[in-house]
């Protein structure tokens, strides 16, 4: 029951997901092509989700604790550097390309056919990847500090 909130809420962005079509990358290939036929309708998805969470932000401020927790976490925010941008380069120049982010590659699995489980199995060895390579071990045996580049 603990989990039971995180569930549901991950449930409806799924289906959210669907009923939107970003579960099926030629739809966000036509949102990301602009040389193509552009197809617009990502644009009142992604305006959508920011009027909820516009919504839900002026919400939280009313409130001196969340329902379940007894403060709301604090939030911190790390310098933009180097390897950040290089991760969001990397991100959105994959998302534009294979029309599929990690959101919308789980939320397609139970119809995307194997295309959906090769994405998750992929994302899912390059998470994988990517905290061997990022662990302060390994950073200590590379002379890399993790800090600002």
């Amino acid at each position: 029951m603990k989990h039971l909130a995180s569930l549901l809420s991950g449930f409806v962005f799924a289906v959210g997901l669907a009923l939107a079509g970003m579960t099926r990358p030629e739809k966000v290939i036509g949102f990301l092509d602009f040389r193509g036929p552009w197809d617009p309708a990502l644009v009142f998805v992604m305006g959508g989700g920011v009027l909820i969470y516009a919504v839900a932000w002026r919400l939280r401020l009313r409130r001196a604790a969340p329902l379940r927790a007894p403060a709301f976490p604090e939030l911190k925010s790390a310098p933009i550097d180097r390897r950040l941008l290089l991760g969001a380069a990397l991100f959105g120049v994959g998302w534009a390309l294979a029309g599929v982010c990690p959101g919308p590659g789980i939320a397609a699995l139970p119809v995307g056919g194997p295309a959906a489980v090769m994405f998750v199995v992929a994302m899912a060895a390059g998470w994988l990847l990517v905290s061997r390579l990022d662990h302060p071990r390994a950073r200590e045996a590379t002379g890399r500090t993790g800090a600002a580049a």
